[in-house]
């Protein structure tokens, strides 16, 4: 889940530590110890974080000036791609996948992505346990049609190493022009060897809902996305669920990798009276927890009979949506584990040119458990198999079905 404000001390911090490190000119050797208070009074006076010794870093700079000699000279480094490098490291440094910088080019990209206007396979993805991930494949998208499924990891795109890349990096070899191919080598759990899978670019149009009232009398409402129209399509969905008139009503997020979390605070507001906690925000240590409330429409009684439905490829709004309609006890939770998406980041400027993504806070339930622990764990366990998938069969969907037609709470 994704939040993108305009204001974060942390941007200030880096320009100093980088950028305006320039502007003080070098500082060469090492510290006296009987001069580091002298120093840190000036560093504080200048800007720069007391206690820290740049001398290491400007040494490495001028050895790197002095004697690097790069293999080819096809690409010349400049002065100002060390400086994007140096913030690259400094926030690689902090082992956290989802914090990044955006220098120009990527920085471009990412923002393309922000207004839905891409070209690419239409894929989430995201690192687990140091592997790149498939969330989801998007349902309708180049992805999903060739097969590539929640889960899958990417080992190698075309034929780049993934372990070498960060996500940023990834994403950028992933996306290129409507009508070229990419092939991702995929390790798939059961799977013997290395799945080879090509895919051919296209415009993603990202879909968001669909729904459906089955002859048993379970009405299905699907929802691929968070989007910032999602509210009014799922508050359109259950309008149709009413009209309907039935009591049994499954949601299906299986492989819907997030969005808004306003959308998905919109989404739970109609199960829950107003106050009610949705979901937490953890800052971290010493800052003060931010509580997010439903809106309180509340339209329906405890004659309800709900089930929500997720899979691996459930991830960040899923996850807040599923997790707190359970705990507040208005739904069952029917399929398998959630991918565990339970950060924020927020985006901050650095430049005009260039971004920092930065993980700012953890996203825990109502009840205060962390869903990057593990994700959310489903009340009935069901496994979509490979034979289901041959047959067409949707296992995961009838036992979702069920459940509802067994109900009892």
């Amino acid at each position: 889940m994704n939040s993108y404000n305009k204001n974060i001390a942390l941007a200030g911090i880096l320009i100093v530590l980088v950028v305006g490190s320039f502007s003080v000119g070098k500082t060469v050797g090492v510290r006296e110890s009987a001069k580091q208070v002298e120093n840190d009074v000036e560093n504080s006076k200048a800007g720069t974080p007391v206690g820290v010794d740049f001398a290491p870093f400007w040494k490495a700079w001028d050895v790197l000036n002095e004697k690097f000699v790069p293999a080819t000279t096809t690409k010349t480094v400049t002065d100002q791609d060390k400086v994007w490098g140096a913030i690259e490291g400094l926030a690689s440094s902090l082992n956290d996948p989802y914090t990044v910088f955006l220098p120009p080019v990527e920085n471009e990209i990412f923002e393309s992505d922000v207004r839905g206007n891409f070209e690419g396979v239409g894929i989430e993805i995201a690192m687990r346990d140091g592997l790149l991930t498939v969330v989801a494949p998007l349902k309708g998208t180049p992805a999903y049609n060739a097969g590539v499924k929640s889960g899958d990891r990417i080992i190698k795109i075309g034929d780049k190493d993934t372990r070498e890349l960060t996500i940023d990096e990834s994403i950028t070899l992933i996306r290129g022009k409507r009508g070229t191919p990419v092939t991702f080598t995929i390790a798939r759990e059961g799977a013997d060897k290395p799945i080879e899978i090509t895919v051919l670019r296209d415009t993603i149009n990202i879909p968001t809902i669909d729904t459906q009232r089955r002859p048993d009398g379970v009405f299905v409402i699907s929802l691929y996305n968070f989007s910032s129209v999602s509210p009014e399509l799922f508050r359109g969905a259950l309008r149709e669920f009413i009209d309907a008139k039935t009591d049994k009503l499954l949601l299906d997020l299986r492989g819907n990798p997030g969005g808004y979390l306003e959308a998905s605070i919109s989404m739970a507001s109609w199960f829950l009276p107003p106050g009610k906690v949705v979901v937490r925000e953890d800052f971290g240590e010493g800052k003060e927890e931010v509580a997010h409330r439903s809106l309180g429409y509340d339209i329906f009684n405890d004659k309800l009979k709900f089930v929500i439905l997720v899979d691996e490829g459930s991830a960040s709004a899923s996850e807040i949506l599923a997790g707190a309609l359970r705990e507040h006890g208005v739904a069952k939770i029917v399929g398998e584990k959630t991918f565990g998406k339970g950060s924020v980041q927020e985006l901050v400027p650095i430049t005009p040119e260039t971004s920092l993504k930065v993980t700012i806070a953890r996203w825990l339930t109502p009840n205060g458990v962390s869903i990057s622990d593990g994700g959310v764990k489903p009340d009935v366990e069901a496994k979509l198999t490979e034979e289901d998938i041959k047959n067409g069969r949707d296992s995961q969907m009838e036992k979702a079905a069920e459940v509802l037609l067994n109900w009892s709470r």
